[in-house]
């Protein structure tokens, strides 16, 4: 029987699966599919643990999510397409959901489909290899229950293990002596940690803004921003300033390439991820910076000198769950034999011109039109069901435009589901006053009586 491993059980490896499922319930003849997943539920990055640096088994901790974060996206944004959230919670909720929201939405669609049985927990891959003579992969994984490891064969390997966890982690002169703390967005769990504090953020992208957010709300004295690429340029708060790049720490003291200096208790290290696949060998490894377009894989996905091998969400990303979606059912449909890929040439080509019009994009708009259009071709090729990618194409340009226009007040908006034609509620509690983000709390009809 064909056998195909799923490596990671986050949004992309469970869109794998639910690929699997649709197609099975179609009357399709499926593949058996292995999961595995080394953490002890699924969920990815929206499995949150308090743990940092390793976890209980002495593996590096794969999650990046921290207490108190919220959709920094509308969620209509990223709606299953064939599950809205509608459908999941009975009734329709704000744009903007906190963590443990999410997390429970992308499990109410797995539970239905009934995959778990098809996850490995606990078990880490250890080693990949392909054979050319059998033309099969052989899969060395790790029981971290049990203890022990084993191996076993398979036709396809499907890569979803993210590329949010294993953090780029700059030096900086005088880290070492730094009278305070320093440590990585990855390691980021809780703001409420740097209430009365003046918090150095080093970073401008997603997580600089949204970890500069949680201090401040959360009591921060100040947030001080620095980064290479310059100022984000929102409209932040008195208490907030952006600031040239750090040179150099002194004690407590950083200083900046302008001669300017800030006293601050805490660095807080926004300054990305790397893609990072121990278990696979050289030939099969892919080795990229986060950008929309990432050279290697032909539609995105499958990998060029050996289509037998797919990642999945290896891009940087404007679209999420439904972009792992449609990336799913084309892997799916590749594996399956629906589609048949073409020359080696062919593909190389064809990758070569989505780089080039990546390459040429000036604008945030125009990254999310390339990001639409690359989901659109997907989907175009595949059953997975069509919604309004110009639609949702819009809303992410209405909510750059919300963000520049409010940066602390933008999750206070709503937009309405390509699913469903609702119109999203206003949430009871305005997102700056909102300090509980719990489901129970956010899915209230009315805010509780302390506002929180």
């Amino acid at each position: 029987m064909t056998r195909v491993a799923v490596i990671g059980a986050g949004p992309s490896g469970l869109a794998m699966l639910r690929a699997f499922a649709s197609a099975a319930e179609q009357g399709a003849d499926v593949p058996e599919v292995v999961c595995f997943e080394k953490q002890d539920d699924w969920g990815g990055l929206w499995n949150y643990t308090w743990r940092t640096g390793v976890d209980e088994y002495g593996e590096s901790v794969h999650g990046s999510m921290y207490r108190y974060l919220w959709s920094n996206g509308p969620k209509e944004c990223l709606e299953f397409a064939d599950y809205s959230f509608e459908e999941h919670f009975g009734k329709p909720i704000a744009s903007y959901p906190p963590r443990e929201v999410l997390w429970d939405y992308i499990k109410g669609r797995v539970d239905k489909s009934g995959v778990r049985d098809q996850i490995r927990f606990r078990t880490a891959v250890r080693d990949v290899s392909f054979d050319d003579d059998t033309g099969r992969f052989t899969l060395t994984s790790h029981d971290l229950v049990g203890g022990h490891t084993s191996s076993e064969e398979f036709d396809n390997v499907v890569v979803a293990s993210g590329h949010f966890s294993v953090p780029n982690v700059p030096q900086y002169p005088g880290f070492e002596k730094f009278k305070g703390r320093i440590l990585h967005a990855h390691d980021f769990r809780d703001a409420v940690e740097f209430s009365g504090k003046d918090v150095l953020i080093v970073g401008a992208s997603y997580s600089a803004e949204d970890i500069g957010s949680q201090c401040h709300k959360y009591g921060a004295r100040s947030v001080t921003c620095t980064a290479r690429s310059g100022p984000m340029g929102y409209d932040w708060p008195d208490s907030w300033a952006e600031v040239p790049i750090l040179t150099h720490v002194e004690g407590k003291t950083v200083h900046f390439v302008d001669g300017g200096t800030k006293e601050v208790d805490a660095i807080i290290l926004c300054t990305g991820y790397q893609h990072h696949f121990p278990f696979l060998p050289d030939d099969l490894r892919l080795e990229s910076r986060n950008r929309l377009w990432v050279s290697g894989l032909y539609k995105g996905v499958a990998w060029e000198p050996n289509p037998r091998l797919l990642y999945l969400g290896m891009q940087d990303q404007y679209y999420t769950y439904n972009m792992f979606d449609a990336q799913a059912w084309w892997a799916r449909d590749v594996m399956l034999g629906r589609i048949e890929l073409p020359s080696a040439a062919d593909m190389a080509a064809d990758s070569a011109a989505w780089l080039e019009r990546e390459e040429a994009l000036g604008t945030a708009y125009e990254e999310i039109d390339f990001q639409g259009d690359y989901v659109q071709d997907l989907v175009d090729a595949t059953d997975y069901p069509d919604f309004n990618i110009e639609e949702v194409n819009r809303m992410f340009k209405q909510w750059k435009a919300d963000k520049k226009a409010d940066i602390m007040n933008y999750r206070d908006k709503g937009f309405r589901s390509t699913l469903t034609g609702t119109m999203a509620p206003v949430h009871h509690t305005p997102w700056m006053e909102a300090m509980d983000d719990s489901m129970a709390t956010y899915l209230m009809d009315e805010a509780p009586e302390s506002g929180g």
